[in-house]
C-alpha cells in the first residue's frame, strides 16, 4: 500500500526543466526526506501531499519514490512562513516573512489575496511592495493551475511554458477552440501535438483548423526531405495522407491558405508550386543577394599574370591552366564558384587564391559548413578557417517563431573583411544560405568552392548545383587529376564512378578493396573484424575512427542494426561503464554517438587539460560527432565530448537528438574524412543505390575504402543514374533576379 507524507518543501536539489524530474528535501514533522519524482510546477517552500513509497538507493540511501502529488494550502502559521521565506516571492526574506505570518497569522495567505494593501501593516512593506507580492502570489497559482491543466494533453514542461508566456488568460480559449494555432505560433509544437490536444477537445476531424494546419505541416515535412517547395498535386496527396480528408477539401483549402498569405503559389510551366510563405522569401532573397554580389572588377589580366607568377615562383608550386583561371577570376569578381573532385587541385587552387588576396593586402576569412570540413580546411590552408555558424556568431536564439537560427552578424552588423571563402559548399542548405549572405556586404567577394557532384545538403535546397545551373556566375570546373592523386584508387575509382565507368574490384589496389560476401551475418562478421581488428593498424588509427558507412537506415545492414552490434563488439557491457536505456537501444560511456538535428540553443564548453572552462558557446549540429563521457542517473543527463573539444550534457528529455555512429548513412557523412571507410554493401531500392551515393561514400576515405558485399550491387550502383527529385527554385530565382537587374 502507498504510503502519504506531507510536509514543506526545503530544497529543490536537482529538477529537469524538460521532463518535471525532480529531488527535493521534504520536511516532515521536523524529519527532512529526499524525495523523488516528476512535478509539473513545484517551488520551494510550497506545501505539499506526496503518495510513494520508500526506496533504497545504492548510492543516495534511502528516498521516497513520488507516484502522485498535490500542492495544498499551507494550513498552519510555519509553512505560511516557509513559504514566503523560500524565495517563491521576490523581495520576502526570511526576516520579512516572519513579521508578516506574525502579524496576520492563520489569516496571512487569505489577507494577501484578498486585501493585499494590508500588507502595508508591516513595518518594510510599501504601498508599492505591497501590490507585487499580491501579483507575483496570483501569477505563482495561476501558472500552476495553467501547468496542471496542460500537463493533461501531454504537453512537456517547457512547452507549457511558452505556451503560457505566450497567451497567458488566453491560452484556455485557445486549447479548447484552436490548438492548431500552437504549431503556428510557438517554436517546438508541431501538428502533431496540436491534433492530439485537439482530438482530446473534440475538434472535428475536417475542421478548418486542422486541414489548414495539416497542409502546413505536409510542406515542413517536404522540408525535411531536402525540398523548398511542393508541387501542388504532391502536396495535396501528402495532406490528404496526413489528414485522411477528401482531396477536394484540401484543395480549397490550399486557395485560402494562399489567398491569406499563409502559403505562398508561384506558377510555372510544370504547374503550380507551393512555397511555405518563410521558404519562399528565403529562397527569393537568397537569389537577390548572390546577383548583388556579382560584380565585375576591371583589373588587367596581365596585372593578375604578373602577381600569381611570383606566388608560383615562391611558392615552387605549377598551376594547371584552370587553377589559373580561378584565380584569375577571384581576382576580377565580385562572387566566383570552384567546383572539382578528389585530386582535381582545390587546395592548392585555394591556398593560391589566399596568397594572392594577401598581397594585395586584403583581409580573409575562411569556413565550412562543418567542425570536420573546418578543421580540414585549417590544415591543408595554414590558416584558421571556422564554421560558418562559428563565423557568423550564433547567437543561440531564434529568427522569429519559425525555428531559424539567430545571428549576431547580419546586414546590420555584417562580417568585416575583404574576401570570403566557403569550403564544401554542397552541404549548405538554403537557409543557413541565405544567413550568410545577409552577412556579407557588397564589395565582398566571395569564392564558393566544393564537389558538384556530392549528394546534395541535408537540409532543404540544392544551392550548389542551382547556382552553377542558373549560369549567372562565373564558374571554374577543375578536372585534371594531379600526379600524386592519380596514385591512389580512391580517387581515381571515385572519378570513373563519377563518370559511370566500371572500377577493377581485383584486390590488388592497395587502398580500395572489395571482400565478395553473399550472408547478411557474413558480412556482419566481416565489418566488425574489420572495424576492431585489421583496418586500425592498416591505417596507423583507432577503431573508433573508422568509420561504417550504408546507405540505409533500416534492414539487416541499415544504421540501426549496425550499430546494435557494433556497439557490442566496439564497446561491450563493463561494471565500469554505466547505460541509459532509451528507446529500442541503449547509451554505454566511451559509446560513439552522433547529434541528429540542428540544437541553436544548446550550451557547449571547451575544457583545458585541467578542468578549467577556456571557452564555452550555443549550438550544436546535424552530423556532429563524438564520445559520451559520463551518464549520470541522479542527474538524468549524459555528458558528450564532440570532435572539436566542445563538452554537452544533454538532459535524459533530449536523447532524442542522440544516436549511435558506429555506422551512419553515406548522407551523414558530407564533409567529413576518414582514415578508413567500411561499407557494407548487398541490396537495396534502386532510389537509394545510385551512382551519386556511392561516389559520395568512396570520396570520404583518406587512406582506404573496404566493400563488404556484392560486386553486382557496386556496378549496378555505377550504372544508376537516378537521384531523389528535389524541388528548389533558386536557379529559375536567379535567372530572374539577373534578368531584372539587366534591365534596370
Amino acid at each position: 500500500m502507498a504510503d502519504v507524507l506531507q510536509g514543506y518543501i526545503e530544497k529543490i536539489v536537482f529538477r529537469n526543466a524538460e521532463n518535471g524530474y525532480t529531488v527535493l528535501s521534504l520536511v516532515n514533522d521536523d524529519e527532512e526526506i529526499t524525495c523523488v519524482g516528476s512535478f509539473s510546477f513545484i517551488n520551494e517552500g510550497e506545501f505539499v501531499q506526496v503518495t510513494g513509497s520508500f526506496t533504497a538507493h545504492p548510492m543516495y540511501g534511502e528516498q521516497f519514490q513520488v507516484t502522485s502529488y498535490e500542492i495544498k494550502e499551507p494550513e498552519d502559521i510555519l509553512s505560511m512562513e516557509k513559504y514566503l521565506g523560500s524565495g517563491a516571492i521576490k523581495g520576502i526574506g526570511t526576516a520579512l516573512a516572519a513579521r508578516i505570518v506574525r502579524r496576520f497569522k492563520e489569516r496571512t495567505f487569505q489577507i494577501i489575496e484578498e486585501e493585499p494593501e494590508r500588507l502595508a501593516e508591516v513595518k518594510g512593506i510599501s504601498e508599492k511592495m505591497a501590490k507585487e507580492i499580491f501579483r507575483q502570489f496570483q501569477e505563482k497559482r495561476e501558472m500552476r493551475n495553467a501547468m496542471l491543466f496542460l500537463q493533461k494533453y501531454g504537453i512537456s514542461l517547457n512547452l507549457a511554458v511558452k505556451i503560457v508566456a505566450r497567451y497567458g488568460e488566453r491560452m484556455y480559449d485557445i486549447i479548447k477552440e484552436n490548438p492548431y494555432q500552437l504549431a503556428e505560433d510557438i517554436s517546438g509544437v508541431g501538428f502533431k501535438i496540436a491534433d492530439e490536444i485537439a482530438a482530446k477537445v473534440g475538434i472535428g476531424s475536417d475542421a478548418d483548423y486542422r486541414v489548414r494546419a495539416g497542409i502546413l505541416y505536409a510542406l515542413l515535412q517536404a522540408t525535411g526531405n531536402g525540398h523548398v517547395y511542393l508541387p501542388e498535386n504532391e502536396l495535396a496527396a501528402k495532406a490528404v495522407e496526413v489528414l485522411s480528408v477528401p482531396v477536394e477539401t484540401v484543395n480549397r483549402h490550399i486557395i485560402a491558405l494562399g489567398l491569406e498569405k499563409k502559403i505562398m503559389i508561384k506558377e510555372s510551366q510544370e504547374g503550380r508550386r507551393i512555397y511555405s510563405t518563410n521558404f519562399y522569401y528565403i529562397e527569393l532573397n537568397t537569389a537577390r543577394m548572390l546577383c548583388d554580389l556579382n560584380i565585375k572588377y576591371d583589373i588587367m589580366q596581365t596585372q593578375i599574370e604578373t602577381r600569381l607568377s611570383k606566388i608560383e615562383s615562391a611558392s615552387n608550386i605549377e598551376l594547371d591552366e584552370m587553377q589559373r583561371m580561378a584565380v584569375i577570376e577571384a581576382a576580377r569578381n565580385g562572387l566566383l564558384i570552384v567546383t572539382g573532385g578528389p585530386g582535381t587541385g582545390k587546395t592548392t587552387t585555394i591556398n593560391t587564391i589566399i596568397q594572392f588576396f594577401e598581397s594585395e593586402g586584403m583581409d580573409i576569412l575562411l569556413a565550412a559548413p562543418t567542425g570536420r570540413a573546418a578543421k580540414r580546411m585549417t590544415e591543408t590552408t595554414g590558416y584558421e578557417a571556422r564554421t560558418i555558424h562559428r563565423m557568423l556568431e550564433l547567437s543561440g536564439g531564434m529568427d522569429g517563431n519559425d525555428g531559424r537560427m539567430a545571428f549576431e552578424r547580419n546586414e546590420g552588423n555584417p562580417l568585416e573583411t575583404d574576401v570570403i571563402i566557403i569550403d564544401e559548399m554542397s552541404m549548405v542548405d538554403i537557409s543557413l544560405m541565405h544567413s550568410l549572405l545577409r552577412a556579407i556586404a557588397v564589395g565582398t567577394r566571395v569564392i564558393f568552392v566544393g564537389d558538384v557532384n556530392q549528394l546534395p545538403s541535408v537540409g532543404p535546397g540544392n544551392v550548389l548545383r542551382d547556382m552553377i545551373a542558373s549560369n549567372t556566375f562565373p564558374v571554374v570546373r577543375l578536372t585534371k587529376i594531379f600526379r600524386q592523386a592519380s596514385e591512389s584508387d580512391i580517387i581515381v575509382n571515385a572519378h570513373k564512378i563519377n563518370d559511370g565507368k566500371q572500377i577493377k574490384l581485383d584486390n590488388k589496389s592497395k587502398d580500395f578493396f572489395l571482400l565478395q560476401r553473399n550472408e547478411v551475418n557474413v558480412i556482419t562478421g566481416v565489418v566488425i573484424a574489420l572495424v576492431r581488428d585489421k583496418m586500425p593498424k592498416y591505417v596507423n588509427a583507432t577503431p573508433f575512427d573508422i568509420q561504417v558507412l550504408t546507405p540505409m537506415r533500416k534492414g539487416e545492414l541499415g544504421v540501426d542494426r549496425l550499430n546494435q552490434v557494433l556497439q557490442q563488439y566496439l564497446n561491450p557491457p563493463s561494471n565500469d561503464k554505466k547505460e541509459k536505456e532509451y528507446g529500442q537501444g541503449l547509451f554505454r560511456e566511451g559509446d560513439k554517438v552522433m547529434q541528429i538535428k540542428n540544437n541553436y540553443q544548446i550550451t557547449w564548453e571547451k575544457k583545458s587539460r585541467y578542468g578549467i572552462t577556456v571557452d564555452s558557446g550555443t549550438g550544436v549540429f546535424n552530423g556532429d560527432a563524438g564520445i559520451i563521457r559520463e551518464i549520470n542517473s541522479f542527474a538524468e543527463q549524459i555528458t558528450v565530448e564532440f570532435e572539436d573539444g566542445h563538452i554537452v550534457e544533454y538532459p535524459f528529455g533530449q536523447l532524442d537528438e542522440l544516436e549511435l555512429a558506429y555506422a551512419i548513412t553515406i548522407h551523414k557523412s558530407q564533409g567529413s574524412e576518414y582514415p578508413a571507410v567500411v561499407m557494407p554493401l548487398l541490396s537495396g531500392p534502386r532510389m537509394l543505390f545510385n551512382r551519386n551515393l556511392l561516389y559520395t561514400a568512396v570520396t570520404r576515405a583518406k587512406s582506404c575504402v573496404t566493400i563488404v558485399g556484392s560486386e553486382h550491387t557496386v556496378q549496378t550502383m555505377i550504372d544508376n543514374e537516378s537521384e531523389q527529385k528535389r524541388y528548389s527554385g533558386l536557379s529559375e530565382r536567379i535567372k530572374e533576379m539577373n534578368e531584372e537587374l539587366n534591365k534596370r
